[in-house]
């Protein structure tokens, strides 16, 4: 709720930082650019990316039953889609052959 308002009150912070840089006699614009990149630009798109982890979440869950919805055969007949490993499940294969070794 308050994290639009948070961001754009560090940008304006980041970007006044940036004008005293660049102002200053010892100063340059390059430092103000990078000022502002890194004091500004750069934890507001972390923080972001972070606190929108949620969001991102519940869309993926969202579009992947959305899926599951658009092809009922799948869902419904009761078989597990094909799985790209040979092996997915947790039991052992029905065919193991049993290691022969030397006798020592």
């Amino acid at each position: 709720m308050f994290l639009p308002l948070i961001a754009i009150a560090w940008l304006y912070v980041a970007l006044m930082m940036a004008v005293a840089e660049a102002s200053s006699p010892i100063g340059s614009l390059l430092g103000a650019i990078v000022t502002f990149v890194l004091y500004g630009v750069g934890p507001v798109l972390l923080l972001l990316y972070i606190l929108g982890t949620p969001l991102r979440k519940k869309l993926r869950r969202l579009r992947e039953s959305e899926a599951a919805d658009a092809n009922p055969l799948e869902s419904k007949s009761g078989a597990e889609p094909a799985s790209s490993q040979p092996d997915a499940s947790r039991h052992a294969p029905a065919d193991a052959v049993t290691p022969v070794r030397k006798e020592p």
